[in-house]
């Protein structure tokens, strides 16, 4: 499977990583660590070095109940970082964490390469015909509500048919106006408990029905480090297992705080193929 990003094919078949920059005071694990940019530039040469194929670029913490940003607040955290990055490294494939059609816009109008939304176009009427527009891949993950409420929306008749049928949805309202290039990310942790974020990781083959590359993003999530009674600082260990089953399981792309980890994990993996 093949995206193409600002006319490079980017061949998913082989597993890629996603390096995470938070750009918000706010991330539930690295929120306001990024505060200058020496120290963004740094951690994105880091990231680059280590082997990531995309920076995934967000001004807007969507963790459980997090406060609310407005568009210009979004905007001014988000733009700089973005013109900031390319300026430094101009082969940075950046993927845009928003669910605005407004902010992805004018990030891709600057730079970025793919946009990452949380909720499919749901939370924006505008969104999907924006990229259909603007002629770039798609990230859709699997919410229900917004990221205040998510949690209040757990119930479900059978989880994964219901996260399949809504990306059947998704997908076809997509297509419908020329969304070619599309990446599905289940979304764990969003709207989902701590038994069912397992019950979405154990059938996460299921997803390769749907025939578009599959991103996994469970770096050190609640989920892993609440079963463990730990930190999100202390999660790594258990993210790389939990990758490790997502790749066995057909993930195309990690998205992580800890890029050299993840790509040690998919080295490893992919060794069990040849």
């Amino acid at each position: 499977m093949t995206i193409n990003c600002k006319g490079k094919p980017i061949d998913l078949s082989s597993p890629k990583v996603m390096g995470i920059l938070n750009v918000t005071p706010d991330s539930f694990y690295d929120g306001g660590i990024h505060k200058n940019q020496a120290a963004i530039l740094k951690h994105v040469e880091l990231m680059l070095n280590e082997g990531a194929t995309f920076i995934d670029i967000g001004a807007y913490s969507s963790k459980p109940n997090a406060d609310f940003v407005s568009e210009d607040i979004e905007l001014q955290r988000i733009l700089p970082i973005v013109a900031l990055v390319l300026k430094n490294f101009p082969k940075t494939l950046i993927s845009i964490d928003t669910f605005r059609s407004n902010v992805a816009r004018q990030c891709i109008e600057v730079g970025a390469a793919l946009i990452n939304d949380i909720s499919a176009g749901k939370l924006d009427e505008n969104m999907l015909q924006t990229v259909a527009n603007l002629h770039v891949p798609y990230i859709m993950m699997h919410i229900k509500g917004t990221p205040q409420t998510m949690q209040q929306h757990t119930t479900y008749t059978n989880l994964i048919k219901d996260i399949l049928f809504y990306f059947s949805e998704r997908m076809a309202a997509a297509r419908s106006l020329g969304i070619v290039d599309m990446i599905v990310d289940p979304g764990f942790g969003f709207a989902k408990t701590l038994e069912q974020n397992y019950e979405l990781l154990n059938h996460l083959e299921l997803f390769k029905m749907i025939e578009k590359p599959i991103l996994v993003g469970i770096s050190r999530k609640s989920m892993i480090y609440k079963k463990l009674d730990t930190t999100a600082n202390e999660a790594l260990n258990g993210t790389t297992v939990l990758n490790t089953i997502a790749l066995q399981k057909g993930a195309s792309i990690l998205r992580v705080h800890d890029v050299k980890e993840a790509m040690e994990t998919i080295k490893l993996v992919e060794s069990l193929k040849a």
